[in-house]
């Protein structure tokens, strides 16, 4: 049975699946389907937090439906820029998995359009027993993330949620 490790940039799927579709993306639908496929072995989850409750209810659906949820400060600069990313801490992690990899992972399933992740994709595919799968928006997806990918998955039908999780 295939063994999946699943790391979600879960604020690039929110904002790109609520500028293109006007929706919420469907984390129980996508569950549902890895689960088809194999065996998900880890399930994170990375989050900003900005103490704001509705996040918090979300955060909370996401520990609920399986995921370990990684929250990193919302930071507000002097200058008045804000800054809230985990490109660094998802790669380490996955990176981590691989490199680690005590649980027989064969398949990264990534849910981000972020190029900044092709550069992970690309060396990872130098190991020939682990494949990788993409799950983003497609026309807010860089290219060079979409060729890395062992296979690209655009969010649309199913995995889009008319209304809140």
């Amino acid at each position: 049975m295939r063994k999946i490790a699943l790391f979600v940039d879960v604020q690039n799927i929110f904002y790109t699946v609520k500028e293109r579709y006007g929706c919420y993306f469907n984390y129980r639908r996508l569950l549902s389907e890895l689960e088809n496929e194999g065996d998900i072995v880890i399930a994170q989850a990375y989050a900003i937090d900005r103490g704001d409750r509705k996040q918090m209810i979300f955060q909370n659906f996401l520990r609920e439906s399986g995921f370990n949820v990684k929250l990193k400060p919302y930071i507000s600069r002097a200058d008045g820029t804000r800054k809230g990313d985990w490109d660094v801490g998802i790669t380490i992690d996955i990176l981590d998995t691989v490199f680690h990899n005590n649980n027989n992972i064969d398949c990264i399933v990534l849910l981000s359009g972020d190029g900044d992740f092709d550069l992970l994709l690309r060396r990872l595919d130098g190991w020939p027993e682990l494949s990788s799968i993409v799950y983003a928006v497609r026309e807010q997806t860089a290219r060079s993330l979409i060729e890395a990918a062992s296979e690209f998955r655009p969010i649309c039908g199913p995995l889009l949620l008319k209304s809140s999780p």
